[in-house]
């Protein structure tokens, strides 16, 4: 996605959680056609030491945060529900509402997934691995269509030796924490959509 409509914007890693392999990670958002929502995360860095979760077909799974993985935090500018998505780069995916701040539960199950499924895709070279999702925003309601977003871009990176570090746009005093009000970085308005061709 590149346009003057997408924001490029570079995740921190907590200073508490370093790691061995990745030195850098990035992000791109933007707006599609027909209201969806466009996210591209990149990770850069001695790729040998990710661990990355195997490939297998797209599917609701928990507890993906585990190991390497990236969220995104959506929020209606001003109001306190919000809901999560978390993409592996194994295509698997997870969906949660919340209320207010980790008050909430499970947004997707069987009966609704095929119709929220973000569409993850990936792409990995030696020292860049790229993930793609697509999110459907009037799936989390019609009023997000024409709403201007707060929104929280964060990832978990997993070395090699099974640690893990923290990566988000903004992190709150203390232990690492994507929920929190200070990770909702990112001013997404309402404007003219990106151009259909613009996915890279």
């Amino acid at each position: 996605m590149r346009s003057r409509l997408v924001h490029e914007v570079t995740l921190a890693c907590h200073p508490e959680t370093p790691s061995g392999a990745v030195r850098g990670v990035g992000a791109r958002v933007g707006r599609m056609p027909g209201g969806a929502l466009a996210v591209t995360y990149i990770f850069e860095g001695d790729l040998d030491r990710l661990r990355v979760p195997l490939q297998r077909p797209p599917r609701v799974a928990g507890r993906l945060w585990q190991h390497t993985c990236c969220e995104i935090l959506i929020a209606r500018k001003g109001l306190p529900e919000y809901h999560e998505f978390n993409f592996s780069p194994s295509s698997e995916w997870a969906a949660y509402a919340f209320k207010g701040y980790r008050d909430g539960a499970r947004f997707v199950d069987e009966s609704n997934a095929e119709e929220l499924i973000p569409h993850v895709t990936v792409r990995g070279a030696a020292r860049k691995l790229e993930l793609d999702a697509l999110i459907r925003l009037d799936r989390l309601s019609p009023m997000h269509l024409d709403a201007t977003l707060s929104l929280a871009l964060s990832a978990v990176v997993e070395d090699q030796d099974g640690a893990l570090s923290y990566w988000a746009l903004r992190h709150p005093a203390g232990k690492p924490d994507f929920h929190h009000a200070d990770a909702f970085a990112l001013e997404l308005a309402r404007t003219d959509p990106l151009p259909a061709h613009s996915p890279e």
